[in-house]
């Protein structure tokens, strides 16, 4: 007996039906967040997409939000630790780095304000715990031992906020946040080297300390009122 012939079109019509069910699940897949699956997480784009805010001066990202409240914590204490160099410092250098401190924040103070200011952004008017401890704990010194303390705490600081200004500068999409990171850049920079020439900094310890987890920084909220106080001077 000879076989039966094919059915003309019954193979192409069940291709096409397999080709037509894998591209359907493909868009289904495409369109189900990473999240939803059990022990994944989103990406670092979709992340940074969630808490981007539009405003008229450009996107404005959680991290550029972190970054204007890290500018204005900066200055609640380094500019009365600079305050407090003038005053205690043994040597010229130290005392000099001091000024600059209390000049640096005083310009960068005015700054972050205006900038806040712009965008809708709630500034703090305390300094953090970590940072009260450090302005205790030099309040408490005298002699060389303050121009130690002062030189690698301050120093350690520095280096670690310096780090977060090379990352907003590279990566913002927002024009009043790049000219900020311009100016902090700059200030971080010159704060960093006149600390550095007091002679008392210790780059062993600041090497293992950089290495260590900062403090989180609390992001600013958009929408908050913005104080008009200027860190103490």
């Amino acid at each position: 007996m000879r076989p039966r012939p094919p059915v003309k079109g019954r193979g192409i019509i069940s291709g096409t039906g397999v080709i037509v069910v894998g591209l359907a699940a493909t868009c289904v897949a495409l369109f189900i967040p990473v999240a939803s699956y059990p022990g994944q997480s989103a990406t670092g784009a979709d992340v940074l997409n969630a808490q981007t805010v539009a405003t008229q001066y450009g996107p404005l990202s959680e991290l550029d939000m972190e970054f204007v409240t890290k500018v204005r914590l900066a200055g609640l204490w380094e500019l009365p630790a600079g305050q407090l160099a003038r005053q205690k410092g043994t040597t010229e250098a130290v005392r000099t780095a001091g000024q600059h401190l209390v000049e640096g924040h005083l310009f960068l103070d005015e700054r972050v304000r205006d900038v806040a200011a712009k965008l809708g952004l709630g500034l703090p008017n305390e300094a953090g715990d970590q940072q009260k401890a450090w302005l205790a704990e030099l309040d408490a010194a005298q002699g060389t031992d303050f121009d130690r303390k002062f030189a690698n705490i301050l120093r350690l600081a520095h280096g670690r906020v310096f780090t977060v200004v090379a990352q907003v500068r590279a990566g913002t999409q927002n024009s009043l946040v790049r000219a900020l990171a311009d100016d902090a850049n700059t200030t971080v920079l010159d704060h960093i080297e006149i600390l550095e020439a007091t002679g008392y900094v210790d780059f062993d310890a600041l090497a293992r300390d950089l290495t260590a987890t900062g403090t989180p920084t609390p992001a600013a909220v958009p929408g908050s009122v913005v104080p008009l106080t200027p860190s103490p001077s």
